[in-house]
């Protein structure tokens, strides 16, 4: 893992990798007046970052609420001082005592050094909002994460890993690079798995026009996660859909949350509206991803270039009406193992969702048994915002970030005998808490909440 004078950061994209997203990486020597620059439109655009910037009275509620920060005990990573980081600059330039009175008052010059340590934290939170949560003023300290990585992306410093999604997004429409065969050959499989497993006949139709539901899954799902869109193929068959998958946007994520809302995200917004007008469809149901559901659901209106037409629903919503209004029929007892739920950050601290994934659960399974905290006050998974890094040192502070997570499972009991299964509805929890699970030895398998469904469904 690259570091910068002790700091701890991820492995950072090339001059190439930039290029390929459309940044042409700012000179060393131009980086602090051009950072003061992009930090100055920030705050002049944005009330928010202004609130965040000037009313924190440093009460510290958020410390003991950050998990970043208990797995670590770095004091950096407290919400309150990594917003520091930038804060004390914004203090020095655009204030009047820190530009009469500088460090007496907490503010200091920028220069690369201080850039760089914004790189190492802003890349070390999580985003997950629960210090908002907590915070008695309401300062969401995730919005100065946000800004800080929007503004590092502007001078051409971004981990390799999103700047090399940003480029498969815009090459082939999803996160992993898979082009339409590629995708017409995994649903084929999907489908004869499906057959094999549960003797049901499902097809996954691609591109099809004039469907009525156009679904949007996670390209994990075609890698990672297949029993989620194995079980989304078998809840539209089930219900007798009319539906599609468009191969121009196989993504349920949305990395420009993460790193670049003003590009990435307006070519994700293109494609899905592009590909629903394309084929003629009546509404967009969206798969298993918490960051790309905000995304879509927070982002969209302010951000899309074509009228938005469709009514756009996640798949956990439809699943929940099906249930509510008893269309849907499911055996609890077929999933013979003790099941806990995570709820992902994004889900329930932005999207009040936390009631519908338990109407789904409670419907699924026999034995759910709720950790806590639980819902809004969750902790995170410890990989949200992609902080997915595989680099030896990077991936150390994933464990770390997961070890309040861990805990969480633990106490529930799910995993005493080896057989629990710990519940993630989000594409990113999962991929988080795959290797998370076996390194802290909580004796569970990771599923999706679609998962879940497929395999309790009862056929007619």
């Amino acid at each position: 893992m690259p570091e910068y004078k002790g700091l701890k950061m991820p492995a950072k994209a090339s001059v190439e990798d930039m290029r390929r997203i459309h940044i042409e990486p700012v000179p060393d020597d131009q980086k602090v007046e051009k950072a003061i620059q992009y930090l100055d439109e920030m705050r002049k655009k944005f009330r928010s970052f202004v609130l965040a910037m000037e009313s924190c009275v440093k009460c510290g509620l958020c410390a003991e609420n950050c998990h970043t920060y208990l797995g670590t005990r770095d004091p950096n990573n407290i919400p309150t001082n990594r917003a520091e980081l930038i804060r004390k600059i914004y203090r020095r330039y655009f204030t009047l005592e820190g530009r009469w009175f500088g460090k007496l008052v907490g503010a200091e010059d920028l220069n690369l050094d201080i850039i760089e340590q914004w790189y190492s934290y802003f890349y070390q939170c999580n985003e997950c909002r629960r210090c908002a949560h907590v915070c008695p003023f309401g300062i969401d300290t995730c919005e100065v994460t946000m800004i800080g990585r929007q503004i590092l992306h502007w001078l051409g410093i971004v981990p390799k890993l999103h700047a090399d999604v940003g480029a498969a997004m815009e090459r082939t429409g999803n996160h992993t690079g898979l082009t339409k065969p590629a995708i017409v050959d995994t649903l084929e499989f999907l489908s004869e798995e499906i057959k094999d497993e549960f003797g049901v006949d499902v097809e996954f139709p691609v591109d099809k026009e004039g469907a009525d539901i156009m679904y949007v899954p996670s390209s994990a799902d075609f890698l990672l996660n297949p029993y989620t869109l194995m079980g989304a193929g078998m809840f539209f068959t089930y219900i007798g859909a009319n539906w599609t998958i468009p191969s121009t946007i196989t993504e349920a994520g949305n990395f420009g949350l993460l790193f670049d809302q003003q590009h990435t995200m307006r070519h994700n917004f293109t494609r899905l509206l592009h590909a629903a007008q394309k084929l003629g469809v009546k509404k967009i149901v969206w798969g298993e991803c918490g960051h790309g559901w905000r995304a879509w659901k927070m982002y969209l209106p302010g951000m899309a270039d074509l009228p938005i037409r469709w009514p756009i629903t996640h798949i956990h919503d439809e699943v929940a009406y099906y249930i509510r209004t008893n269309q849907l029929k499911l055996d609890p007892n077929k999933i013979g193992r003790p099941v806990t739920l995570h709820d992902p950050c994004n889900y329930v601290r932005a999207c009040g969702m936390a009631e519908t994934l338990r109407t789904v659960i409670r419907a699924c399974v026999a034995d759910f048994r709720e950790m806590y905290p639980n819902k809004e006050n969750n902790f995170c998974c410890g990989g949200g915002s992609a902080i997915l890094f595989d680099d030896p040192e990077m991936y150390q502070l994933r464990i770390k970030f997961s070890q309040k997570k861990a805990e969480q499972v633990r106490a529930t009991g799910v995993g005493r005998d080896g057989n629990g299964i710990l519940c993630a509805p989000c594409s990113i929890c999962k991929a988080q808490l795959y290797p998370m699970v076996e390194e802290h030895q909580l004796g569970v398998e990771v599923k999706g909440l679609i998962d879940l469904v497929g395999m309790a469904l009862v056929w007619k």
